[in-house]
């Protein structure tokens, strides 16, 4: 089988600077092999959690939309790359809510404790963080990663690498960056190498 690799792209704003940096990625994924799918969360119907709490007993969410789905996909995938912009010094409200909505997924971890990921599992799966943002500063991607590390950890993925590229507005935007979409592709040949390398070593 080969390595699957699901990017979910957090930005209203299509073929932008962010989607562009994960574009290159799954065209790296893709060109060592990997089975490569996108999903424009923007174009999903889904709901902000409701913070009801039903999942804490049942591990079901009562919300019926396009979020229960995308997260089957998202569990069978081997790698998640998940990109959103900067806004407002975090991520965008549309990767934001569907984080929030994987509460269902924490409830049977941690609450009713009928889902568990062995450290093997985890290990054999990866999270890549994909972000860009318009400011220069160092830290303006501070403010995303403990979410992006809650959803990652939640999933049973292991929170491999970032690629972040800042300072949007100097360069004209992602295209005018002189190393991050050769990076980004680097990446996404690299984390299916490593991938399919990891499959063939299994038990």
């Amino acid at each position: 089988m080969p390595v699957s690799v699901l990017g979910l792209s957090g930005s209203p704003h299509r073929h932008g600077n962010t989607e562009t940096l994960l574009d290159a990625f799954l065209e790296g994924a893709n060109s060592a092999g990997g089975q490569v799918e996108k999903v424009v969360l923007k174009d999903l119907d889904y709901n902000p959690c409701r913070g009801c709490n039903a999942c804490h007993k049942t591990g079901e969410c009562i919300v019926k939309d396009d979020a229960i789905p995308l997260f089957n996909r998202i569990l069978s995938a081997d790698c998640l790359a998940v990109a959103s912009p900067i806004y407002s010094m975090g991520i965008t409200a549309e990767l934001k809510g569907l984080i929030d909505r994987a509460q269902f997924i924490w409830a049977r971890k941690f609450i009713l404790k009928n889902l568990y990921f062995p450290n093997e599992h985890i290990q054999r799966h990866k999270g890549i963080f994909i972000s860009t943002a318009g400011l220069s500063w160092d830290n303006v991607f501070d403010a995303a990663f403990p979410a992006i590390t809650a959803f990652f950890n939640t999933l049973g993925f292991e929170y491999y690498d970032n690629i972040i590229a800042n300072d949007m507005d100097r360069y004209g935007g992602i295209r005018g960056h002189p190393t991050a979409l050769a990076r980004a592709r680097e990446k996404g040949t690299q984390v299916v190498l490593l991938l399919e390398k990891m499959k063939e070593e299994a038990p």
